[in-house]
């Protein structure tokens, strides 16, 4: 083996393709529990968004001063992707997904516990709660790819994973917001613990084996740290830590504080200093096939696409509760439906495929953030629901059921084969870091419109127009992507 091979290439060669566990109900239930992975992250998202009235009760605040409970998570769950792909890889998939659920329990337990804390101890929770679902989904994506061959079927188990995004969310923001308005808000956050438990145990039981797994750790030719690129990993966590702490502390002190703006210059440094590391690590985090073919227009357009969405889902409950005054459990029945329109979309999706350039699907979803941001930021108080909120909580989730599947799929196609377990990862690497940065974007943009907290509505609407921006650059890189791909079209048929 090679100083540049990593174990996942053992895996590849010795492996190849495992067939999906069988019978069908065995293979049900295997599906079942690594798509729990994305279903209970989008649920952990929406733990501090859909009851914030009372979280910001609780702790004597106001939710414009919680949007670190949100950002914290989405912070760590993009940050410590990568690495946990490479300690998949290393020390197996299956293992580290468990251990991704145990932490995920352990830290929604002890976040519920806040309650009796502060709101410093709670944001400090929901950050080392991420580190949960940082675990899970680059090591459930391995999974999946590891156990079905190129072809519809992996498109559609892909399409699927993807598709419990939505109903993630809305499913954690209705018990969350049950269990605020009928019991107390740290309930959300033990049922949390208990339901992450109890899916450690499921995957103990349902997802087989890692085989040849970790069994090069020992070699004396490379150490571990080398091999795990120790070095790429401090630099790049702390510098895309420092970078994005800057933004989202920038929300709530300003950028005049001096220590924001050091923070982020020092963050980009760091930055600078991992793609420097990269070049020349035994094992890089991110090979260099990262930075060829068609990765950097993908990223590009789910970066400003999902940074979007973090910023409508936020602003979309804000809105609703404090200028139209509705519960957090009201509002989530307005979001409900977008389970099924999510689901409707990865369906659509996994046909499409195989059928349509990934550029224009890509293209697809980039509109839809953009319209779903546009009618946002154009809401006016008290428009009857069936206008813009109903559209908006339509016409989003084809965004995100359009452009994660398509986006990890294309990744997957264009790296090499011995990079194939990166393309999940940096593509949930982007997306989980996009929608915390977006969130410092736009509460950046709040609070120089609105200061002192006087006009809500002009501080939301400037966080919206921020997120119209955002959605509306992936949509030109989607436009740029598509004319590209047909120009290459274009050239190998003639």
């Amino acid at each position: 083996m090679t100083l540049k091979e990593t174990p996942l290439d053992r895996i590849q060669d010795l492996e190849h393709q495992k067939p999906p566990p069988q019978p069908p109900t065995k293979e049900a239930a295997f599906i079942f529990v690594v798509c729990a992975a994305q279903l209970m992250t989008q649920a952990g998202l929406s733990l501090s968004i859909a009851p914030i009235q009372q979280i910001s009760s609780t702790f004597n605040t106001t939710p414009h001063n919680l949007t670190w409970a949100s950002a914290a998570y989405s912070l760590s769950v993009g940050t410590f992707i990568l690495v946990s792909g490479r300690l998949g890889d290393t020390y197996g998939h299956r293992l580290l997904f468990i251990i991704g659920f145990l932490w995920f329990g352990l830290w929604s337990v002890l976040g519920g516990f806040a309650a009796w804390s502060n709101a410093v101890f709670f944001d400090c929770c929901r950050a080392l709660q991420g580190i949960g679902p940082a675990l899970l989904l680059p090591n459930a994506v391995a999974i999946l790819g590891r156990t079905y061959p190129p072809g519809l079927r992996k498109d559609m188990v892909f399409c699927l994973f993807g598709a419990t995004a939505p109903g993630g969310f809305t499913l954690g923001a209705t018990f969350c917001s049950l269990l605020a308005e009928r019991v107390w808000w740290p309930w959300g956050y033990w049922v949390m613990g208990i339901a992450c438990f109890g899916f450690a145990v499921l995957g103990l039981v349902v997802i087989p084996a890692d085989e040849g797994v970790g069994e090069d750790v020992g070699r004396e030719d490379i150490s571990n740290f080398e091999r795990l690129d120790g070095f790429g990993a401090i630099t790049g966590v702390s510098g895309l830590v420092l970078v994005n702490f800057a933004w989202n502390q920038a929300c709530v002190v300003g950028w005049r504080v001096p220590y924001t703006y050091v923070l982020l210059i020092v963050g980009i440094l760091f930055l600078v200093l991992f793609l420097f590391a990269e070049r020349r690590a035994a094992c890089p985090l991110l090979p260099s096939s990262v930075f060829k073919g068609e990765v950097g227009w993908v990223l590009g357009c789910i970066a400003a696409g999902w940074s979007s969405f973090g910023i409508l889902v936020f602003y979309y409950y804000n809105f609703l509760e404090e200028i139209e005054h509705n519960s957090g459990l009201l509002v989530t029945a307005k979001w409900a439906g977008a389970s099924f329109s999510g689901a409707t979309a990865a369906a659509v999706t996994g046909f499409l495929l195989s059928r349509v350039p990934p550029s224009v699907i890509m293209l697809a979803a980039m509109l839809a953030f953009t319209t779903g941001l546009s009618l946002l930021a154009t809401i006016p108080p008290g428009q009857v629901y069936w206008a813009n909120a109903f559209l908006i909580m339509l016409i989003t989730p084809w965004g995100m059921d359009m452009s994660f599947p398509s986006g990890t799929l294309i990744l997957s196609n264009s790296m090499p084969r011995e990079h194939q377990g990166v393309a999940g990862s940096l593509v949930n690497t982007v997306v989980n870091y996009s929608i915390s940065l977006g969130l410092g974007f736009a509460g950046t943009a709040e609070r120089y419109v609105d200061p002192d907290g006087s006009d809500i509505l002009k501080g939301y609407r400037a966080a919206s127009y921020m997120g119209v921006s955002l959605a509306g650059l992936g949509s030109v890189i989607a436009i740029c992507f598509t004319i590209v791909t047909w120009r290459k079209s274009r050239r190998s048929s003639e």
